[in-house]
């Protein structure tokens, strides 16, 4: 299993006036990690840059002590499954696992083996001899995780690997990713809180290029403890009330709505709740956006 070191990172892309990633630092060991963020957070450009696709501007990542400029020895060492992939349409499900194994020079003895071994563990052996487009987008996704996991890496790296998908695939592909965690380092990242939610306590937080948490859930919640509130509206007052509040859940019942919703400061004929992880994602990302303004 690995360990992965990312010293003070950041990435500029000429033109740009503000750093895709803003001096990252952060330690990501064996088990589940999930790397949250809304889509342009700087989820992918990390992820480029610890599959080798792309060179940081400034800092550091070591794998396992590895750093990140020796490509073959870490490419060894990860396998990815980006947001958007392709296979050849027509290609049989096996025969594509085959070639992606030869090109990962996967010893000729020992390639059908870990394929039929691959496609069992991902729910695929029914359709190995199915051609790859018609596959369902889980199943594709499947096969992306196969595909990524040919290697046998130390490290599993997977880009929104649940977006478009239906929740019965959702949750399928979530306690897959689960399970391989229990053996190598599997990063998740995506900007679908419930998903960071059911698969691991361990987590980052991008926003607009920075790391804004870094830790476990437990003490996530805690820092906005205190700023989660419910109560109830009649109707005609809940135009104004959002105007100052953000508001996180809203239930229409008859004449009034009962919500909840953030705040920095108390509010009176409010009660404090404690807020969930979705929650707190959002107080975290408000606060921070009001700093940089």
């Amino acid at each position: 299993m690995a360990t992965i070191h990312i010293d003070n990172l950041t990435k500029r892309y000429r033109g740009k006036s503000t750093p895709a990633l803003n001096h990252i630092s952060l330690e990501i060991q064996s088990g589940m990690f999930g790397l949250l963020g809304k889509n342009g957070a700087g989820k992918s450009t990390l992820l480029k840059i610890l599959t080798t696709l792309e060179q940081p501007t400034a800092g550091s990542i070591t794998v396992n002590g590895i750093a990140i400029r020796n490509k073959a020895k870490i490419r060894n060492l990860i396998g990815y499954l980006p947001q958007h992939f392709g296979f050849y349409p027509n290609m049989k499900v096996f025969d594509a696992l085959t070639y992606l194994a030869i090109l990962a020079k996967v010893p000729p003895r020992q390639q059908k083996h870990r394929i039929n071994q691959l496609l069992d563990e991902v729910n695929l052996s029914a359709q190995s001899t199915a051609k790859i487009k018609s596959l369902s987008g889980g199943m594709l996704q499947r096969l992306g995780i196969a595909q990524a996991l040919i290697n046998d890496p130390q490290v599993l790296i997977v880009d929104e690997p649940t977006a478009g998908l239906d929740p019965e695939e959702r949750i399928r592909l979530r306690n897959l990713l689960t399970s391989f965690a229990q053996n190598r380092t599997v990063i998740l990242s995506t900007h679908i809180v419930s998903d960071i939610a059911a698969t691991t306590n361990k987590l980052g937080i991008l926003n607009e290029g920075n790391l804004i948490f870094h830790g476990n859930s437990q003490k996530l919640i805690a820092n906005a403890k205190g700023h989660l509130f419910e109560t109830r509206l009649l109707n005609d007052q809940l135009p104004h009330f959002k105007l100052n509040h953000q508001l996180t859940e809203q239930i229409s019942e008859d004449s009034s709505v009962k919500i909840r919703f953030l705040s920095q400061n108390p509010v009176s004929d409010a009660t404090p709740v404690l807020p969930t992880l979705e929650e707190v994602y959002l107080y975290l990302q408000t606060v921070h956006e009001e700093v940089i303004k």
